[in-house]
Parts: C-alpha cells; structure tokens; sequence
C-alpha cells in the first residue's frame, strides 16, 4: 500500500480530460506531504495565470532512488501503476511530464532515460546527480525530451547539476542558477516557473 496524491486546479472540477504531470519525491519526504508543500497552490496559481490546465499525481517511493530493489520497483509503479491510477480517474494518461526534486529529480531523470518518449518534459529541482552516475551515461536517451533544470548556487550539488546541463544531449529548456540552498524554501521558489514549464509542455 502507498499513499497516492492527485491536485487538479481551482474550477477545473475532478481534472478529467487534463493532460498529468508526475511528481517524484525527494528522500526526506512522500506523496503524504504534497499537500502541504502547496503543490495544488503552486497548480492552481499556474492556470490562475493564463496557462494551460493539467493535473498533478504522485505517490511515495520509498528511498530506493526510484530504482528497483529487490522485490519493490517504484520505477514501474511510476511508468506503469500510476498513469494506470490516473486513466481510471479520467485524467489523460497520453500527455505525461515529470517532476521531482532532489532523489526525485534524478529519479525522473531516469525514468525518462529509461522509457524514451515516455514524458513531454521532465522538471528537475537540484537532482541529486554526480558525473559517472546512470544520469550522465545514458544522458543521450534524453534527446527530444525538454528538461528543466534549476539549482541553488548554495546547494552543494551546484557543480554537479552544472555539468549535467552540459552533457544534455540539448540545452536546458528552462530552469536557472540562482542564490538558494538544498531545501523547499529555494524549491517553493522555482516551483511556479516550474508548473508553466510542464503547462506548456502539456499544451494540445
């Protein structure tokens, strides 16, 4: 059993027939926190602002590096289970973007090297990456997929997230270098660039 977490925005009713976007979480928190961490706010103040609609969906990983681990596979419960989840709730499981931050930004960074094709874009907040690790090496699998990439030039991650934007087969689509430090108060700060990034990534 896992917790499972959906936000659709302010007047836009149970979200059916709008486009997902996927949040993976960070080592020190899970899908029960989302609600607090104002992810439905950040939504909603998006399309306040004249994007286009979608909805959010997630559900907790554990610490396995969204990888799989023995007889437990978050990976799979991400690309298969959840949008799975999401059909039965009317959502439009066909226009998919990712988004995490920390262990859940390299976790989407994976799933979206994994599964080519899979996400219109990923948002990665500080992805806890490393020159070497599965993120760089299989870096080309991520040509034809927008990434979002944002970092806190306090956050002791900077130069690794740095030398990932240069490995991307293309240039970053979004994100920026900005004073912050490994924590939701520099993330909360880049959330509502964020949520328009994947908006117009999730546009018809």
């Amino acid at each position: 059993m896992v917790d499972f977490y959906t936000a659709v925005p302010a007047g836009h009713g149970d979200g059916r027939g709008l486009p997902v976007c996927l949040i993976l979480h960070g080592g020190s928190k899970t899908a029960a926190d989302f609600a607090a961490l104002g992810f439905g706010r950040f939504l909603t103040d998006a399309v306040r602002r004249g994007k286009p609609p979608f909805v959010l969906a997630g559900a907790t990983g554990d610490r396995l590096w969204w990888r799989p681990d023995g007889g437990d596979d978050p990976q799979r419960m991400v690309h298969e289970e959840i949008p799975r989840w999401c059909r039965a709730r009317g959502f439009d499981t066909k226009r998919i973007a990712l988004l995490g931050w920390s262990m859940g930004g390299y976790g989407s960074l994976l799933l979206a090297e994994a599964y080519p094709g899979f996400a219109r874009a990923v948002v990665a907040l500080s992805p806890a990456v490393r020159p070497g690790d599965e993120i760089f090496t299989a870096a080309d699998q991520l040509r034809g997929t927008p990434v979002g990439l944002w970092c806190g030039r306090q956050d002791g991650l900077l130069d690794n997230v740095r030398a990932l934007a240069k490995a991307l087969p293309e240039p970053p689509a979004a994100g920026s270098f900005e004073d912050g430090r490994h924590n939701f108060g520099y993330w909360s700060r880049c959330l509502p660039a964020g949520m328009d990034f994947v908006s117009e990534a999730l546009r018809r």
